[in-house]
C-alpha cells in the first residue's frame, strides 16, 4: 500500500527525515554531538526534506491533472530508494549525496514528465523545475552558497505557484461566501519578483536584491490578503495555509532589511524555512493525505498540535534572536525542539494513513 502513490512514501519519509535530521543537528550545534557541519543540515532541509515533499506532491497530482498514471509499485520504490540512498550518504560525503540528488531528480522528472508530456499538460514546466534542483544539489560542491540561495528560491517559487493555485480555491470551497480572489497583475508581480530574486543569486548580483526583496515583500502580501485569510480562524486546515504564505512577507520584508545590515540574514533565511516550507509543508501534508485516501478534510488535536508547533518553532528562531541577542543560542535549541515535535506528531499520527487503503476502497 505504501507504494500506491507518490504522497504516500515520501510525506512519511519526509516527517520522518524533518524530525530526525534537526534534532541531530542541534545536538552537532550544541556539541553534545560531534561533526558539526552547517552546510549538511542546510542541505538536506532543501534537497532533502522539501524535495520530497515536492515529489510526493507533484507525483500525485500529476495524475489529477493528466488522468494518467504516475510511478507506483517497483518504480516508485526506485525514485523512493534514490531519495533515501541520497540521505544515508550524505552522513558521509554530500559531494557523493548530491550525485545522487541529481539522478532523483532525473528520475522524478521521468516519473512526471511522461503523463505531462504525453497529454500536454499546461504544467510541464514543472519538469524543469524539477531538474533545476537536481542541478542545485550538484552545484552545492562547488558553490555552496550560490547553491543554497537558487535551491531556495526554485522551492519559494514552487510554493509561490501552487499556493496561488489552490489556497484560494480551498478557501472559498472551505468558507463559502469567502471572496478569495486572485488578480492578474499581483499575481505576475509576485512570482516574477520572486524569479527575478532566483536569477540576481543565481548570477551573484547583490546589488538590486534588496530594493526587489522589499517590493515582493509588499506584492506578497497584496496577494495573501486577497484570498480572505480572515475567513478561515475557524478551520485550521485553511489557516494553516495563509499563515504559513504570510511567513513569505516576513521572509522578503527581513532579506531586505538584511540586504541594508538592519537585520542578520540567517533570520530571513528561517522565516522561509520554518515558517512557510515547514508550514506549508505541514499544511498541505495532511490535506492531501486526507483527501487521497478518502478521509474528510477536517482535522483534529494532532494536526492542530502540529501547526501550532511549527508556527511556534518559526516565531522563536525568527523574533527572539531580535529580542535579545544573547538568547541567540536558546532560541535555535528550543525551536528545534518544538519543530522535532511538530513533525513527530504528523509521522506518529498520519503513519496509519499513509500505509493503509483508502477508506473508500478505490486505488491509491
Amino acid at each position: 500500500m505504501l507504494l500506491a502513490l507518490g504522497f504516500r512514501p515520501f510525506y512519511l519519509l519526509a516527517g520522518t527525515h524533518a524530525a530526525l535530521s534537526v534534532p541531530l543537528w542541534v545536538m552537532q550545534y550544541s556539541g553534545l554531538l560531534p561533526g558539526a557541519n552547517v552546510l549538511w543540515h542546510a542541505h538536506e532541509m532543501i534537497f532533502g526534506y522539501a524535495f520530497a515533499v515536492i515529489a510526493g506532491f507533484l507525483l500525485t497530482a500529476v495524475r489529477n491533472w493528466t488522468a494518467l498514471p504516475t510511478p507506483s509499485g517497483a518504480a516508485l520504490g526506485g525514485i523512493v530508494a534514490l531519495w533515501v540512498l541520497a540521505r544515508i550518504l550524505g552522513l558521509y560525503s554530500l559531494a557523493v549525496s548530491s550525485l545522487v540528488d541529481a539522478l532523483f531528480a532525473i528520475a522524478l522528472a521521468w516519473g512526471i514528465g511522461r503523463p505531462m508530456l504525453a497529454s500536454r499538460n499546461r504544467n510541464w514546466f514543472f519538469i524543469l523545475l524539477v531538474l533545476a534542483l537536481g542541478a542545485a544539489s550538484v552545484a552545492f560542491q562547488a558553490f555552496p552558497a550560490v547553491a543554497l540561495a537558487v535551491g531556495l528560491d526554485l522551492v519559494l517559487f514552487i510554493i509561490a505557484i501552487m499556493a496561488g493555485r489552490v489556497v484560494p480555491g480551498f478557501t472559498n470551497n472551505g468558507v463559502p461566501g469567502a471572496g478569495a480572489r486572485r488578480i492578474q497583475w499581483v499575481e505576475y508581480g509576485a512570482l516574477g519578483s520572486v524569479l527575478a530574486l532566483l536569477v540576481l543569486d543565481a548570477l551573484q548580483v547583490a546589488a538590486f536584491t534588496p530594493v526587489i526583496a522589499l517590493a515582493a515583500a509588499v506584492l506578497h502580501a497584496i496577494r495573501v490578503a486577497l484570498w480572505a485569510p480572515t475567513k478561515t480562524f475557524g478551520k485550521p486546515i485553511l489557516w494553516i495555509l495563509h499563515v504559513s504564505y504570510a511567513w513569505i512577507v516576513v521572509h522578503l520584508l527581513m532579506r531586505g532589511l538584511a540586504g541594508f545590515d538592519v537585520v542578520p540574514a540567517v533570520l530571513a533565511t528561517h522565516a522561509l524555512t520554518i515558517g512557510t516550507i515547514g508550514g506549508l509543508t505541514l499544511g498541505m501534508m495532511t490535506r492531501t493525505s486526507r483527501g487521497h485516501t478518502g478521509r474528510r478534510l477536517e482535522t483534529g488535536p494532532a494536526e492542530l498540535t502540529a501547526y501550532l508547533l511549527v508556527h511556534a518553532a518559526a516565531a522563536i528562531r525568527v523574533f527572539l534572536p531580535l529580542v535579545g541577542p544573547n538568547l541567540y543560542v536558546s532560541s535555535v535549541a528550543l525551536s528545534a525542539f518544538l519543530w522535532f515535535a511538530a513533525f513527530a506528531t504528523f509521522v506518529a499520527s498520519y503513519y496509519p494513513i499513509l500505509t493503509e487503503p483508502r477508506l473508500d476502497g478505490r486505488p491509491g
